[in-house]
């Protein structure tokens, strides 16, 4: 090593690369050399990968090629050598049939960039939906030291003098058009107000809850989940983090390290105390499984059922991620919720979450609310079961009509999103205000990919009666940007033959989620004969990598990765190229 301090510390990863004085170490570093990095680039200071999601198809994350160079600033600021290299890149809003379907795909990717690559600690950058939960689990399975970067929110939506947010009120005024409320003119003029700058979205959607929930498990620096994209502060937080990673690399801090028990329960605590995406749910239970620590949906209801909201963010609030960073940001909530926080818990930063939270003040007790005047007083996710349910499903209360939260009605079922489509708006369609909409089809294996499309637009002519939410069941997700009471992740999904595939028109269902019930009203005895009768359909998809995911694709209760990637593989690469 260069440093004379540092001669009895064990060579750095990178050295097996870059250090070796025979024919393989002259490969590696004379190639490299070709970008015009000297000689003592390879005396064995820390090789920093910059794990870059960049993508103009990925428009949250269609800056980080920019936010990379601050990163970069700050590794070698520190002594580091950065290199920074592509990994597949999920645009949310883009792909089809959905962005959860390369979630994995993603995650391997990122894992195999980092063990094939002569790095010795990795900065994550990313931002939209499936990227962040995607790069995390990546590097959890490689296990080297690991820091993260987000793209940070858009400004605020504008439109005729209000904000405006991201999905929630595209939901709302496409509602409105159907309802004959708003008109189709007024509806496009919206758009262009929506998406004012580069970032995520700017309502606590799945982007923004993630983000924030890597605060919360330790594996950002502080204000990484709030700060807005288009913020000069959030170039000079790459470069921080940039200077960070290289003394983790040193120091050998690695995601094991912090990402404990202890951190997954904060994280589900913040999760309910701003309001987050349902994603969430499905992405640390991903985390988990690479990381090795066992978590389950019971523990999302044991932990976050009892945690008050106290961020008045749309969906379930009044406003965006701009004005909950104003107001103090996550620092300040976790501050204020310290008490049922475990703040002992170590984090990137080298100090633990109460040290790093220390201080922290709220600016706007509006936007960040008082614990005697809560958004919502119990705002974690319910888990239900059921004999519809058996493995479970979920609802988000705080985005729910309290009235429907206890509600027994008859269900309308569509067999699959094309059913769906076809019926929804037409005259005939029997359906009212009691009424529970059932969509199969949509899990994992099913569509495929799980899809958000769990938060169904309700008929054209209850919307016309002013009917603006009902009890909706399925195998899907839903946007964290969505609301309404929609009761979404049911598992065993419909397409490997779950309860939810039996469910016939007319069938009465129960939902109850002060009781955590999910009830389909049918005998044992029926059941058992829906069962018997019933065929699976056969797969649109006979080859390539949708095929692997159908083929190795978990359930949603066990956060829908793939089940020869649970675990992890470390960082050691024996062989050499050549």
């Amino acid at each position: 090593m260069s440093d004379n301090n540092n001669k009895d510390k064990k060579p750095l990863r990178s050295q097996q690369w870059y250090g070796k004085l025979d024919k393989d170490g002259f490969i590696h570093r004379s190639w490299m050399k070709n970008q015009g990095l000297p000689d003592h680039s390879f005396d064995g200071r820390p090789i920093i990968g910059i794990c870059n999601s960049w993508s103009e198809l990925t428009p949250c994350n269609s800056h980080l090629r920019e936010l990379a160079e601050y990163v970069k600033r700050g590794v070698w600021e520190a002594g580091g050598v950065p290199l920074e290299f592509p990994v597949m890149s999920l645009g949310e809003t883009q792909m089809k049939p959905t962005a959860m379907l390369f979630r994995n795909l993603m995650s391997m990717d990122v894992e195999e960039s980092m063990r094939a690559y002569g790095m010795d600690g990795v900065v994550l950058l990313g931002g939209c939906d499936k990227t962040t939960p995607a790069q995390l689990m990546g590097a959890c399975s490689v296990d080297l030291p690991t820091i993260v970067v987000s793209s940070g929110p858009m400004l605020n939506g504008k439109y005729r003098g209000k904000d405006i947010g991201s999905g929630t009120d595209v939901w709302k005024f496409s509602e409105a058009v159907r309802g004959g409320k708003m008109s189709l003119d007024a509806f496009m003029r919206a758009e262009s107000g929506m998406s004012r700058s580069r970032g995520t979205c700017m309502t606590m959607g799945t982007a923004s809850t993630m983000s924030c929930l890597i605060e919360a498990l330790g594996m950002s620096l502080p204000e990484n989940g709030t700060l807005p994209a288009v913020d000069a502060r959030r170039q000079a937080l790459a470069h921080m983090t940039g200077a960070r990673i290289v003394e983790m690399v040193k120091e050998d801090l690695k995601p094991s390290d912090i990402l404990t028990k202890t951190a997954f329960e904060n994280a589900i605590r913040a999760n309910a105390a701003i309001g987050g995406s349902t994603n969430a749910v499905v992405h640390l239970l991903a985390i988990a499984g690479r990381v090795g620590v066992e978590l389950t949906l019971e523990d999302w209801d044991r932990i976050g059922a009892e945690i008050p909201c106290l961020v008045d963010l749309m969906p379930s609030g009044r406003f965006l991620m701009e004005d909950f960073h104003y107001a103090g940001g996550f620092p300040a909530l976790i501050q204020r919720l310290s008490h049922l926080f475990d703040m002992s818990a170590n984090t990137v930063c080298g100090a633990t979450l109460g040290e790093i939270t220390e201080g922290a003040e709220c600016f706007n007790e509006e936007v960040i609310r008082p614990l005697d005047k809560p958004l919502r007083a119990n705002a974690g996710i319910a888990v239900l079961r059921g004999n519809l349910s058996p493995l479970g499903a979920i609802i988000k209360p705080s985005a729910a009509t309290p009235a429907l939260l206890q509600h027994t009605g008859k269900a309308v079922v569509f067999e699959n999103i094309e059913d769906y489509k076809a019926r929804i708006d037409t005259p005939e369609l029997e359906v009212d205000k009691d009424s529970i909409l059932v969509l199969k089809g949509c899990g994992p294996k099913g569509y495929p990919g799980m899809p958000e499309v769990g938060n169904m637009a309700l008929p054209s002519k209850l919307l016309e009666q002013g009917i603006n939410d009902m009890v909706r069941i399925s195998d899907a997700r839903m946007s964290g940007t969505a609301f309404g009471t929609v009761v979404l992740h049911v598992a065993p999904e419909s397409t490997v033959g779950g309860p939810l595939a039996l469910v016939q028109n007319g069938d009465e269902i129960t939902l109850d989620v002060e009781g955590r019930g999910l009830h389909l009203h049918i005998s044992d005895e029926e059941m058992m004969r829906r069962k018997a009768a019933w065929q699976p359909e056969e797969s649109d998809y006979h080859r390539g990598y949708a095929k692997l995911y159908i083929d190795h694709v978990m359930q949603a209760d066990q956060g829908a990765d793939l089940d020869f990637l649970v675990g992890n593989s470390g960082s050691k690469v024996s062989r050499e190229s050549h």
